[in-house]
């Protein structure tokens, strides 16, 4: 283990499409781990896969890492602009190193070119298959005659260079999370290092960068655990240290199958989108493959960054709960002060036309118990504003021919209030229940629905004290008299 001063962790995404919930976890754990040993998290962008990555992608994941909150210390700041002493961050910017350690395996005989077209490999699949073998590529383009690769290039054949794989023995991958785990040589392939284009595929171009970036461990998903095996023979053939590797649990949906879009949103952005709060995501993300001795569930930035660590991750897989992460999203947005909450969900009352009305700090203040989302908070207080409500059907039931006339008068006594204030209007409909032999939820209920169009809302004198005299008995009319 290096010392905590060269700690160096990374994330590196392949642009192909959103940043999706086991890449973020990916990323916050890197962060957490780095920033819990004073050590850097870079974020570097494979882009090697020619045809699927694009700017589009790029721009949607530094978003989603912005908007959780997870800052990196190097790497892109946009397409164009790196900010780190081993830019480019971006593998199609660093052709020329991986092609200069192609060349070098390839004169050094640990690779060698492959000119198999996509349809001998496609057979060579089948035969291991109907054999029952594993599926490998079995190695004829390694002692290919200079005659038969010259011919082949005389013919336009285009050639992927292929590493030299060892026959035998076993590759131990040391795992901080999993101990040591064999594979045995015999079962891994030759695999491409460089594609025909002259572009490295991932297995390649990772090893490359994690050394030439010192990276010092490499922290990431469990899919990636049979790749490693063979990015330990690329470290071993170039002489370089590899570094520490760590791999995380799978993630899972509530059913135990693999986390995917039939269990809801899986994209960062679409979370952003339906309201929820990022540092609730990201303590809840924390927690999906790591846990404390004492179990915690809610922590703080600065209390995850000092109780963080790989001892702490677990082999089994995680199980991704929406309910849980609802209900902790809930939390975080009631123990928010009115403002912040406010400020937070400001792209949500702009779009219901709501930023910046009168008394919203106020009205925000009587709903707080009940927000779960961001995007709950306009829905909640909208009826404050709105000068045709909403109503419910079950309020129409409420506010129907048997309660008009009580309604009217009690507007009629509102009206007189010297104060609008809850007090006094809790002891005055009190005191009109009480002089009508009626009982309060005969009153209480058809008020609520006639000035909110709901059944449900904030504390009902509190409620009318935000809406104010005018507006309350402005409302109170229309619903004695809807034409």
């Amino acid at each position: 283990m290096t010392t905590p001063s060269q700690i160096r962790t990374r994330f590196a995404p392949s642009p192909t499409g959103y940043l999706h919930i086991g890449g973020a976890r990916t990323a916050l754990f890197n962060w957490l781990f780095a920033r819990h040993h004073g050590g850097t998290f870079v974020l570097r962008i494979e882009d090697t896969d020619e045809v699927r990555s694009t700017h589009d992608s790029v721009d949607a994941i530094l978003n989603s890492l912005r908007w959780l909150g997870i800052h990196w210390d190097e790497g892109p700041e946009t397409l164009e602009k790196d900010r780190g002493p081993y830019a480019p961050y971006f593998q199609m910017k660093r052709l020329d190193s991986y092609r200069a350690f192609a060349r070098k395996l390839l004169e050094e005989g640990r690779a060698y070119p492959c000119y198999c077209t996509k349809e001998e490999l496609e057979e060579m699949r089948r035969l291991a298959q109907l054999e029952k073998r594993p599926p490998r590529y079995d190695g004829r383009c390694r002692k290919l005659a200079d005659e038969k690769r010259r011919e082949f290039e005389a013919a336009g054949k285009k050639a992927v260079l292929r590493f030299r794989m060892p026959d035998e023995g076993a590759t131990t991958v040391p795992d901080l999370i999993r101990g040591n785990v064999q594979f045995e040589n015999a079962l891994l392939q030759d695999f491409v290092i460089m594609k025909a284009s002259n572009v490295p595929t991932y297995n390649f171009a990772c090893v490359i960068d994690d050394h030439a970036m010192e990276i010092s461990h490499v922290i990431r998903g469990d899919e990636h655990l049979s790749n490693t095996p063979s990015q330990l023979q690329i470290y071993k053939a170039l002489g370089f240290e590899p570094p520490a590797f760590a791999h995380l649990s799978m993630i899972l949906g509530p059913d135990g199958a693999k986390l995917s879009k039939r269990h809801g949103a899986t994209s960062v952005l679409e979370y952003r989108d339906q309201g929820y709060y990022p540092k609730a995501l990201r303590n809840y993300l924390a927690l999906l493959g790591w846990a404390t001795a004492e179990s915690q569930e809610l922590f703080g930035e600065e209390e995850l960054f000092r109780k963080f660590s790989i001892e702490g991750c677990q082999k089994s897989p995680a199980s991704f709960d929406p309910a849980k992460l609802l209900w902790m999203d809930g939390e975080y947005l009631r123990k928010l002060p009115t403002p912040e909450l406010l400020d937070a969900a400001k792209p949500f009352l702009e779009k219901a036309e709501l930023w910046g009305k009168p008394g919203l700090e106020k009205v925000a203040a009587l709903e707080r118990e009940k927000y779960k989302l961001l995007s709950d908070v306009p829905k909640l207080l909208d009826f404050f504003y709105k000068d045709d409500l909403d109503w419910t059907e079950k309020a129409k039931r409420l506010v129907g021919d048997g309660s008009r006339g009580m309604l009217g008068d009690l507007a009629a006594e509102l009206s007189k209030l010297d104060s609008f204030t809850a007090k006094p209007l809790e002891d005055t409909i009190r005191g009109f229940c009480a002089a009508r032999s009626l009982k309060t939820s005969q009153v209480f209920h058809p008020l609520r629905a006639a000035v909110s169009g709901r059944t449900e809302g904030p504390s009902l004198f509190d409620m009318l004290e935000a809406l104010g005299r005018e507006k309350v008995i402005e409302r109170l009319r229309k619903a004695v008299h809807p034409n």
